[in-house]
């Protein structure tokens, strides 16, 4: 699963400490990081999907040289606040923390593209999951990850279905 984690470019110890944990968790289940690849919750949760192992994907606002050292694979899209669009898109899943108007058209987009949206103190929309810490993520990823099947699995269970 592709999982974006999104939150300010800018925060404060305590959410820089639940990026880096959220980040360790997603790489810890198999699952690649996706974010807008500037600083702040983006870089810690980077960071922590790389001391985990993981892969990180940054979807830049302008240019290569903007990525946070902890970015993998670097998207430099020219395109500013408008690569919230390419960054929900590309993720199955969004997670967000604490951040501002770029945070909420974010968690907005994946809810109107039907994407499950875990929100860890960051703004509180109707239809999203609320957690109350990394842990809390965690136990909702594990739930969703566990709901959502594998690409062509429909297919062969209605194949199996349609055999008996």
């Amino acid at each position: 699963m592709q999982i974006a984690v999104v939150g300010g470019g800018a925060c404060s110890p305590e959410f820089r400490d639940a990026a880096r944990r959220i980040g360790q968790i997603i790489a810890s289940h198999g699952h690649v990081l996706i974010c807008g690849g500037l600083g702040g919750v983006m870089e810690a949760a980077c960071c922590g999907a790389r001391e985990a192992g993981g892969l990180t994907v940054g979807i830049l606002p302008g240019e290569m040289q903007e990525a946070n050292s902890c970015v993998d694979v670097g998207i430099a899209t020219g395109m500013g606040h408008a690569r919230n669009v390419i960054i929900v898109k590309s993720a199955d899943l969004v997670i967000a923390l604490p951040g501002e108007m770029g945070t909420l058209s974010e968690m907005a987009l994946a809810m109107k593209m039907k994407k499950p949206v875990i929100s860890l103190s960051s703004w509180e929309i109707c239809g999203a999951f609320q957690a109350k810490d990394p842990e809390e993520v965690e136990q909702l990823l594990a739930k969703i990850d566990s709901s959502q099947k594998e690409p062509g699995q429909e297919a062969l269970s209605q194949r199996e279905q349609e055999a008996q």
